[in-house]
């Protein structure tokens, strides 16, 4: 679903992003973790076509992200951890808002709109105004824009600052229902537990480079951490990762 090659980017003579490689896979649900400054939301952003490379590759689904960027981005879905809403819509006027953009007619806001504000429990708050909505709601009325045009790769950026447990629990289920289908979803969390819970592949980055990449058991086995938890694994493998200046790519091809 996603594949990066030799992807760089660099702010004059700062180097943000080191040469990375990086698939990952149809129906994943992948965790890309990091301390505060490792390059994470760089990364986000070029995925999602934000910011533009200095250098390498980005296809999302078999598209260029850069030479067949309409159709790339077409198939992403991007939540970033402070989404911008039009306050003075209400939630239905900012689903339409969203479908203008991705050129979907008014008959799918109409279903597919109201299924979503009613799945996510917003069908009594769609025609108020979203500057009423409380914070989770505010997020829960992303995640259906978000949705909306049935994207085939989810980036999301912190999706669980400040929900509480209800909230954060039906996110996590509706990253596991978009994994079934066969769709991607591309975490980045601080919240460790969660990432744990829910991704079957994880990547820690650290001054601009992947320092780490495998299962929940394959990074315990490279960090020789036996049954600890995701916090002691990454806590060992940044701590490392910061004593050494050479960077070995621990990727492997994905199918």
């Amino acid at each position: 679903m996603i594949k990066v090659e030799q992807l760089e980017k660099r702010y004059g003579s700062f180097q943000a992003l080191h040469p990375l490689d990086l698939h990952v896979r149809p129906g994943e649900i992948f965790g890309f973790l990091g301390p505060n400054g490792a390059g994470k939301t760089t990364t986000i952003r070029l995925l999602a076509g934000v910011l533009p490379p200095t250098a390498g590759r980005i296809t999302i689904d078999g598209f260029d992200l850069l030479t067949d960027t309409v159709q790339a981005q077409q198939r992403v879905g991007f939540i970033p951890d402070r989404p911008y809403l039009h306050e003075k819509l209400t939630g239905y006027e900012f689903l339409e808002f969203v479908a203008g953009i991705y050129g979907l007619p008014a008959s799918h806001v109409r279903t597919e709109g109201r299924r979503l504000l009613e799945l996510y429990e917003l069908g009594p708050f769609a025609d108020r105004l979203i500057e009423g909505y409380s914070h989770g709601m505010k997020q829960r009325l992303v995640l259906s824009a978000t949705l909306l045009h049935e994207p085939r790769l989810m980036i999301v950026d912190e999706p669980m600052v400040g929900l509480d447990p209800h909230g954060a629990r039906q996110i996590k289920d509706v990253f596991r229902e978009i994994a079934a289908g066969g769709r991607t979803v591309f975490l980045s969390t601080h919240t460790l537990d969660v990432a744990e819970e829910v991704c079957d592949r994880i990547g820690i980055i650290n001054k601009g480079r992947l320092v780490a990449l495998g299962t929940m058991a394959e990074l315990r086995a490279s960090a020789s951490a036996g049954d600890a938890d995701l916090e002691e694994v990454f806590l060992a493998v940044v701590e490392e990762a910061g004593r050494s200046t050479a960077f070995v790519n621990p990727d492997q091809d994905a199918p």
